[in-house]
C-alpha cells in the first residue's frame, strides 16, 4: 500500500506536509498525556510487529503494495493519536532504511495508513463492540485497511489529471481513476479479512495488560 517516491507531485505532497505536521504536533500533545508509562514496553512491542508487517509487501500491478498493516490493533489498544504516530515512525524507518514508501510521499502515506486507517478502526470497533466484540474487531481491521486503500488510490489516480505536460503526458504517476481503484482497493477488501483476524487474534493476547 505504500505510495514510492517519485509517484506524486509536489501540488500534493508539499500541502500535505503541511497537514501532516500539524497533525504530528497535537498528536505529540495527545499522547504525552493518555500514554500510561506501563503500557510503553507493550506499545513498543507491537510497534516493532507494525514494522514487520509493512514491510513484508507484495508488489501489485497499479503502483502500489498489498500487505497487512496492524494499525487497528493499535488504534484499538492506544488511541488514534499514538497509533498515528507509532506508524508514521514505521514508515519513516521503512523509507530510510528499506526503501519502502518515500520521503516524499511519507505523509500521504501517514495520513491514509497512519491516521485514517486508526480512525476508522476506532470508529468502527466503537460502533460495534456493544453488540459483539469478536465482529467489532474483525471490522476494525478491515475498515484499517480498505479506506487507506481508497485514499491512496485516489491520489495515485488524480496525478495524471494534475501534473502532465502540455501534450498531456503525465509527468509522475501514469495510470488514472480507471486503473488505480480496482488495482488497489480489491486486493484490499480481501488482505483486510486477514487483518481483521490479526486483529482480532493479537487483541484477545495482549488487550488484558492494557486494560489493566
Amino acid at each position: 500500500m505504500h505510495i514510492p517516491d517519485g509517484f506524486i507531485s509536489p501540488k500534493v505532497y508539499v500541502p500535505a506536509y503541511a497537514g501532516a505536521f500539524a497533525l504530528w504536533a497535537w498528536g505529540l500533545r495527545r499522547m504525552r498525556v493518555r500514554l500510561r508509562e506501563e503500557t510503553i514496553p507493550l506499545l513498543a512491542v507491537l510497534t516493532a510487529l507494525v514494522f514487520v508487517l509493512m514491510t513484508i509487501a507484495l508488489p501489485f500491478p497499479g503502483g502500489t503494495t498489498i500487505h497487512a498493516t496492524g494499525v487497528a490493533l493499535l488504534a484499538v489498544l492506544f488511541g488514534v493519536w499514538t497509533s498515528f504516530l507509532a506508524t508514521t515512525l514505521v514508515l519513516l524507518m521503512q523509507a530510510l532504511l528499506l526503501g519502502a514508501g518515500g520521503i516524499t510521499a511519507l505523509p500521504i502515506n501517514a495520513l491514509a495508513i497512519g491516521l485514517l486507517g486508526a480512525t476508522a478502526a476506532v470508529a468502527g470497533y466503537r460502533c460495534l463492540r456493544g453488540w459483539n466484540e469478536t465482529a467489532a474487531l474483525v471490522a476494525a481491521g478491515w475498515l484499517s485497511v480498505v479506506l487507506p486503500a481508497g485514499v491512496v488510490a485516489l491520489t495515485l489516480g488524480i496525478q495524471p489529471l494534475i501534473a502532465h505536460a502540455p501534450d498531456g503526458t503525465p509527468r509522475f504517476f501514469p495510470f488514472g481513476l480507471e486503473v488505480t481503484l480496482p488495482a488497489v482497493v480489491l486486493p484490499h477488501l480481501v488482505v483486510g479479512v486477514g487483518e481483521g483476524l490479526l486483529t482480532l487474534f493479537v487483541y484477545r493476547l495482549v488487550g488484558r495488560w492494557v486494560r489493566g
